[in-house]
């Protein structure tokens, strides 16, 4: 009774049934056709209409082959996500069908459900012209990814194959750095959801992230960030002085206590530095969340994560010079478990001391086992002694086989990965021996003695020319403190030999050689990103001013290595430097000439008229 009293589902208007309309296209009688795709394409198309279409087509579906490709492009231009849940339902019904039966339709299935992994557009019109064209804060977005994902886990179930035509899309579909803020964190959101249904695109997909996160990071150098974010303090202290007077006490107590005020105050003043300030938190979360499970690290999934990241780290990070943050992934993730830290530092380990590596891999790889060691707060002091054991072992052991040959002199482009441990060594030390010595001082001071600094210092290499001047200035503090070796002698030795250049043709102008020429960087330096910071810093080692002694004895000891006619550009903190270097920390050279914040967590730099 219930089937006789409800009404027959309607069918097309025009010609009948949709299969009618296909086989009359067959025969070359196109007038239904197009009102077909007439009614389709109705931008106030109502959900009845679109369930009642759908559900002929999934019935229809092998007769849309490539002919059609046509009606298929209009039929995945349907605006099926903003509806009721009853059209949602069906379109996934045909998706399915429709991949299943014509899988020359699977990559423009594809590209349909990637195009709405970001917010979509809102472009109000008045009068033909365009007022506005903005993201869309529509509530409904989470939801609408979700169903996305849906759809592309519908499609992947029906095709395997599924993984190899979507990284492709995936790729040309990953927006310029230059949209909204907005749109690169949905992209990127959502890039990160598939690889938990997708495993198989997982590396391609961090390759990717992390490809465009280091391209960003390239673009925005410390320096700018520091300098932008001096300019909106600046500006906003002056703004706040106008305003002094028009609001009581009160009521600026209220206005702190305002999110909108607390999250502004989060903003990066540097556009570039906002996009990938967003994207750095967004990293975080998944590592943190892949290798969590229940709020319980899971070894197997941080483990397999790992290993993922080292291969991307390999790929593009080492390789690429003076990144300032996208690296700290690393740094992270060595942070949950120390075993994942030790195999960090192995990893890296092999790679300085395989002479089949290219040196300047060789190079990078010391920057990052000294920086790694001396600010990642996890590494406890027994897993420090036994990286300096393996690192002075080696120094050692090359000096050996250097010392009978003819290539026992200074020379960077011969023992560039020489030069980068010893930096590495000295730079270790600088930040961890009051813990190697804490405890028990004689058998602190045993240990760093057994080392035997003194050969590596005094050797015909010469490492103390060549490493760069505050690393050498603080290490011969310390070593001379402990009366571990004096390396004043040498540094003056040094000093002296420097002879300065003079270019001609240039009005007789004064030229210093390289003041870095090892190109040294130090790539766990203090990271500046405001959001994402709060996820680094409670795992960071920052930078403990000298007590009052050791910045007298600093001070001394340089004065004592300066001669009266020495007083050059070195002294007044204008050292020239190479273009592109990111120094011993922000602004190494120029700490004490410029903005304070720039140099917070670093080792002060020493001003010594003291050319490489």
């Amino acid at each position: 009774d219930e089937f006789f009293s409800s009404p027959p589902r309607k069918t097309v208007r025009f010609g009948g049934t949709l299969t009618e309309i296909l086989l009359k296209y067959e025969k070359g009688e196109t007038t239904d056709f197009e009102l077909l795709k007439h009614q389709l394409s109705d931008p106030d198309i109502k959900d009845a209409q679109i369930i009642n279409w759908l559900h002929e087509f999934r019935a229809s579906v092998a007769y849309l082959t490539k002919e059609l490709e046509q009606l298929v492009s209009i039929l995945l231009n349907l605006p099926w996500l903003r509806r009721s849940r009853e059209v949602v339902e069906e379109y996934l019904g045909f998706l399915g069908n429709l991949v299943s039966a014509q899988t020359v339709h699977l990559r423009p299935c594809l590209r349909m459900i990637v195009s709405q992994f970001v917010p979509p557009r809102v472009t109000i019109r008045e009068d033909d012209v365009d007022i506005s064209d903005s993201d869309d804060d529509d509530e409904n977005v989470s939801e609408n990814f979700n169903t996305c994902h849906r759809a592309l886990q519908t499609v992947a179930r029906y095709v395997p194959s599924t993984p190899q035509f979507l990284m492709p899309i995936l790729v040309e579909n990953f927006p310029f750095i230059n949209k909204s803020e907005r749109t690169l964190e949905c992209y990127v959101h959502n890039l990160l959801r598939v690889t938990t249904y997708l495993p198989t695109l997982r590396l391609q997909i961090l390759d990717l992230i992390i490809e465009k996160l280091l391209k960003l990071d390239v673009s925005t150098p410390q320096q700018d960030i520091e300098d932008a974010e001096e300019a909106a303090n600046n500006s906003g202290s002056e703004e706040k002085s106008t305003e002094e007077g028009l609001f009581d006490m009160e009521e600026d107590e209220e206005r702190k206590g305002n999110k909108v005020v607390c999250s502004s105050s989060e903003r990066m003043a540097h556009p570039l530095a906002e996009r990938l300030d967003i994207l750095m938190t967004i990293l975080f979360s998944y590592i943190k969340d892949i290798c969590h499970v229940d709020g319980k690290l899971d070894i197997s999934n941080t483990k397999d994560l790992y290993r993922d990241l080292v291969s991307v780290f390999d790929k593009l990070i080492l390789p690429t010079h003076a990144s300032c943050h996208v690296q700290y992934f690393m740094f992270y993730i060595c942070s949950f478990k120390l075993g994942l830290a030790e195999a960090f530092l192995d990893h890296l380990w092999k790679k300085l001391q395989d002479p089949n590596n290219p040196s300047v891999i060789r190079q990078t790889a010391g920057s990052y086992i000294g920086s790694f060691l001396a600010r990642a707060k996890f590494i406890p002091v027994v897993t420090v002694k036994a990286c300096l054991d393996l690192l002075v072992n080696w120094l050692h052991k090359y000096i050996d086989n250097q010392d009978a040959g003819a290539n026992a002199y200074c020379d960077v482009a011969l023992h560039g990965p020489f030069y980068s441990t010893c930096q590495a060594v000295f730079y270790t030390l600088i930040f961890r021996h009051k813990q190697l010595l804490d405890g028990n001082l004689r058998k602190g001071l045993s240990y760093l003695q057994s080392l035997n600094f003194e050969r590596i210092v005094m050797c015909q290499l010469n490492p103390l020319k060549i490493c760069l001047p505050s690393v050498v200035n603080l290490f011969a503090a310390i070593t001379r403190k402990y009366q571990l070796v004096f390396c004043y002698t040498i540094i003056e030795r040094n000093n002296r030999q420097f002879i300065p250049v003079v270019r001609s043709g240039t009005g007789g102008e004064l030229v210093q050689t390289c003041t870095n020429p090892l190109d040294s960087f130090f790539p766990f330096d203090p990271y500046i990103l405001k959001r994402s910071k709060k996820t680094i810093d409670p795992l960071y080692q920052f930078w403990e001013e000298l007590s009052a002694e050791d910045l007298e004895n600093l001070k001394k000891s340089i004065k004592k290595g300066t001669s009266e006619d020495e007083d050059d550009d070195f002294l007044k903190g204008e050292t020239p430097q190479n273009d592109g270097v990111v120094e011993i920390a922000p602004n190494s050279y120029e700490s004490n000439t410029r903005s304070p914040v720039s140099s917070i967590g670093s080792p002060p730099d020493c001003y010594v008229p003291y050319p490489q």
